[in-house]
């Protein structure tokens, strides 16, 4: 085992001298005043290493000793996760005490002692490779697997299985025996580096299922899909954390991980506090129960703020191999793209834009190139869908992070000041934000034969029509109501009834909160009909009369029960003003 000595500190980057061979990544620990400090291998140059330390390095002195561990920074993966919250390092925060880690403090993220009911799904003298599924066990409803080893290579064959029955998770379940001879114990446990993708499936396609979040600028205007990548850019207060709420509680997920990377301590404290008490609208229980919360805030140690997004991806890794769907929400990615940039400056490294890491765009398009729709080796489907948040910097959304990330997710949503200012929620800019997915044929194939054909065709048409509305907006503005046609003014109260009765909705209103695609659909061909109608009013203000009692019909609808007696009427009225 190769073991170091201390030679220099810099703030939470260290250099060792070593008395053998060290690999990149690697993890070391640092003995100091009884404390052992965890530490990520970042350089190696001859016999200097240089090691992020995950602590605070307060007191560490030169001629401090270090030991290498053989391995990169892994996380324990097994039953016993869900509900759970972490930092990231996968200490289990509700077993600390106080309010903060103490240094040198590790705590186990499972419990072994707790009971799980095995059931077998593999029988002796089944082929399997990594990942297949050996068995079952039932953990907040869920179905989870026991699988194959994920570091097994090639095939082997089962020798032995226990019977159902109650296991505590380091039980030997399974025996395998390798292509070599060679026998394998298998308990229900995995262990996994963080930053090497898992990549233990048959085939990854291009996503093309729709994620239904109920959330209508996302589902109608900007839709995201199973396995399929997006991120929300947006100054304080536009609402970021409800948007997050709203598409936890409502996507189509079996499985939901947070990942607060650098958050402030306020906000971590509110999502601690806030995220028990959601409701599960598809269970009607706790959506806690299905949902992993990995946090690390702004005043711990840069490493570990970078680690936390590669541990929950790595567990979103590990559901997918499941068969499940996850959704993986992370907030946000600028802090993490902050504590590489620390990094880089104290490895005294070539500075890119805003002195961020030259390769800050590989590691933003590796990162979300983990998440996707994969078929697994038994012909089952899984999938990670990814929407990290973006806090740039005065709203610039031109800076490096933004920019890097435009490049490589397929769904961008716009949070707006203006719009937040106007209490136009959610603030997503219609105008800015897009979704990519709409121009895949796989995608298109879906819609069409799950909803119907012409679903893409009215969208991109209302999205024309929001933009010549805000074209003639701004003249209105310019000119005064007299200074235009009367025809410029029904083509922006057109614009106003998509943006009222589509793009804005009630996250705190009991039916306007969750939108199903069935009622996304109905009020989309409703609004397409209104807007391709072809007015003749006389004065601006039979204009302005006309659509605001249109509008108020409309939102009247949206706060009905779908095909209520109430919803009913609402859509009588509106569609005898069409016919008047």
């Amino acid at each position: 085992m190769t073991k170091g000595t201390v030679s220099g500190v810099i703030a939470n980057m260290v250099t060792l001298r070593v008395d053998g061979p060290v690999r990149q990544g690697e993890i070391c620990y640092i003995t100091t005043g009884g404390d052992r400090l965890m530490a990520e291998v970042i350089k190696v140059l001859g016999q200097d290493v240089y090691v992020q330390v995950f602590e605070s390095t307060r007191g560490l002195k030169v001629g401090a000793e270090a030991e290498f561990v053989g391995h990169m920074l892994e996380v324990q993966l097994g039953p016993g996760m869900l509900s759970k919250n972490y930092d990231g390092l996968q200490n289990d925060l509700d077993k600390m005490e106080g309010v903060f880690l103490k240094r040198g403090q590790y705590t186990e993220p499972l419990d072994a002692d707790s009971m799980w009911d095995f059931t077998p799904l593999a029988k002796v003298g089944d082929t399997v490779q990594a990942s297949d599924w050996l068995g079952q066990v039932i953990e907040n409803s869920q179905k989870l697997k026991i699988m194959a080893p994920f570091q097994m290579e090639g095939t082997a064959t089962v020798k032995s299985i226990v019977p159902a029955g109650q296991y505590k998770i380091h039980d030997v379940i399974a025996v395998l025996v390798d292509e070599k001879g060679n026998e394998i114990s298998v308990n229900m446990i995995q262990r996994w580096p963080v930053k090497i993708p898992m990549t233990q499936y048959k085939h990854k396609p291009r996503p093309f299922k729709l994620l239904e979040t109920g959330v209508r600028t996302i589902d109608t205007f900007n839709p995201i899909v199973e396995g399929g990548t997006g991120f929300i850019p947006g100054p304080f207060g536009t609402g970021k954390t409800v948007l997050q709420h709203a598409i936890s509680k409502q996507a189509e997920a079996d499985i939901v991980i947070i990942a607060a990377c650098g958050e402030r301590a306020n906000e971590v404290v509110e999502i601690f506090t806030e995220f028990p008490e959601l409701i599960d609208p598809h269970t009607g229980r706790k959506l806690m129960e299905r949902t992993i919360i990995i946090a690390n805030t702004s005043n711990m140690p840069v490493a570990a703020r970078e680690a936390s997004v590669y541990t929950a991806m790595t567990m979103a890794e590990y559901y997918r191999a499941m068969g499940l769907r996850v959704l993986l929400m992370a907030d946000s990615t600028s802090r993490w793209a902050q504590a590489l940039r620390e990094m880089s400056n104290r490895m005294e490294e070539l500075p890119g834009p805003d002195a961020f890491p030259m390769d800050l765009g590989a590691l933003v398009a590796n990162f979300y190139g983990r998440a996707g729709y994969v078929f697994l080796n038994n012909g089952e489907a899984g999938s990670i869908t990814f929407l990290g948040t973006v806090s740039p910097a005065g709203g610039n959304l031109k800076e490096p992070v933004t920019e890097n990330t435009k490049k490589v997710a397929r769904c961008f949503y716009a949070l707006e000041q203006d719009r937040a200012d106007k209490k136009r929620y959610p603030a997503v800019n219609p105008i800015d934000s897009y979704s990519k997915y709409l121009e895949y044929p796989e995608f298109a194939e879906y819609i069409g034969k799950h909803i119907n054909d012409q679903w893409i065709p009215k969208v991109l048409n209302l999205k024309t029509r929001m933009l010549r509305g805000k074209e003639i907006a701004e003249q209105i503005n310019i000119l005064g109501d007299d200074g235009v046609p009367v025809e410029y003014h029904v083509t922006f109260w057109k614009s106003e009834i998509i943006d009222y009765v589509i793009l804005q909705q009630d996250a705190f209103d009991e039916v306007d909160a969750v939108t199903p695609l069935e009622r996304q659909e109905e009020i989309l061909n409703l609004v397409t009909t209104i807007c391709d109608k072809e007015y003749d009013f006389e004065t601006f203000q039979d204009v302005i009369d006309y659509f605001k009692k249109m509008i108020n019909l409309c939102k009247q609808m949206n706060y009905s029960p779908f095909k209520s007696e109430q919803y009913s009427d609402f859509k009588r009225q509106v569609e005898e003003m069409l016919n008047a």
